[in-house]
């Protein structure tokens, strides 16, 4: 694997109702700024979104938001980073965001959060990439993603190592392992369907 020097951290434009989510997200952005890899994020000043960032950026760390010119009135902007990214889709949000990173954070989020994180993860079972994708699982948040992911799976839609194109875990200090350990590419997961 390849050293991370930039996670691209997905997250909700809210706080969420468990200030667990909230906690994490402030640890996952102070652990980011000790081990000086740069934030790479949606660049707004909300909920999870601006909590992370702020953290990262109270602890001397660096942060590049991206955003889409359409959303900075209503994410309210940036909380001061260091680079500010505006584009003109979501589409190119996330391209940018992919591309900068050098892996996937994935906090609690909605369906924005959703969205990015299985794009991300398809593009990996299509070898588009092969970056670490860890999901932080605070208070069994991502339980149901995973009970899906297995569905599709039993289902028949998926080879059984779709499972793998991401890890989960249960706090953010086994992030930075998670990231170390995230398989290598299976190429079964594309090819198993021929």
């Amino acid at each position: 694997m390849t050293e991370i020097t930039s996670l691209c951290v997905f997250c909700g434009s809210r706080k969420g109702d468990d200030p667990a989510h909230a906690e994490a997200g402030s640890a996952l952005g102070r652990a980011m700024a000790d081990r000086g890899v740069r934030l790479i994020y949606g660049g707004g000043d909300i909920g999870l979104m601006s909590i992370v960032a702020r953290a990262v950026l109270g602890a001397g760390g660096q942060v590049t938001g991206v955003i889409p010119d359409f959303l900075q009135a209503y994410e309210i902007g940036d909380p001061g980073v260091d680079e500010l990214v505006v584009t003109d889709s979501m589409h190119s949000r996330k391209r940018v965001m992919f591309e900068r990173a050098d892996g996937f954070v994935v906090l609690p989020g909605g369906l924005g959060t959703l969205d990015e994180m299985i794009e991300i993860t398809t593009w990996k079972q299509l070898q588009q990439h092969a970056k670490p994708i860890v999901l932080v699982d605070v208070n069994g948040y991502w339980a149901p993603f995973k009970a899906l992911i297995h569905a599709v799976v039993d289902g028949g839609y998926g080879h059984r190592a779709i499972a793998e194109l991401f890890v989960a875990v249960d706090t953010v200090e086994d992030v930075w392992q998670a990231l170390a350990d995230a398989p290598e590419q299976n190429l079964e997961v594309l090819t198993s369907h021929f």
